[in-house]
């Protein structure tokens, strides 16, 4: 079986780690409490999630979802919300990922690479006459 990783090293020397439900629970519920408004929801549950998941040392960079929204612009908080979100995808896979996975082989299994050759080797053949078949 393969081996799961809980952590995503980050350029700057911190990590984003993987957060159980509970954890993510909580994220949004705090969420639900610092935002006003919907504007601000995807805003504010994305700083709590980072205040449980971003880490330096071993150690938590923000107390709560408050101190990440203080001490980060929401570019940032964006930014690394992305990275946690696909960090998450590729270690916690859900079968609608699974879905999309297996879609995207059945695409590319239906335009078969023996298709880019199907003129050449009907040109080719036509110089030969059919030695079976209704009209040969």
């Amino acid at each position: 079986m393969l081996e799961r990783r809980e952590r995503l090293k980050l350029e700057d020397g911190r990590e984003l780690r993987l957060l159980s439900a509970l954890e993510v629970l909580e994220a949004r519920r705090e969420a639900e409490g610092l935002a006003r408004g919907e504007a601000e929801a995807a805003l504010c549950a994305n700083a709590c999630l980072l205040a449980r998941a971003l880490e330096r040392g071993g150690q938590p960079v923000f107390a709560d979802g408050g101190a990440a929204l203080a001490g980060l612009s929401a570019r940032e908080i964006g930014a690394l919300a992305g990275r946690w979100a696909a960090f998450d995808r590729a270690e916690n896979p859900s079968p609608e990922d699974g879905e999309e996975r297996l879609e995207g082989l059945k695409k590319a299994w239906s335009t078969r690479p023996m298709s880019a050759f199907a003129g050449v080797c009907s040109n080719a053949l036509a110089r030969f006459r059919r030695r079976s078949g209704p009209n040969r």
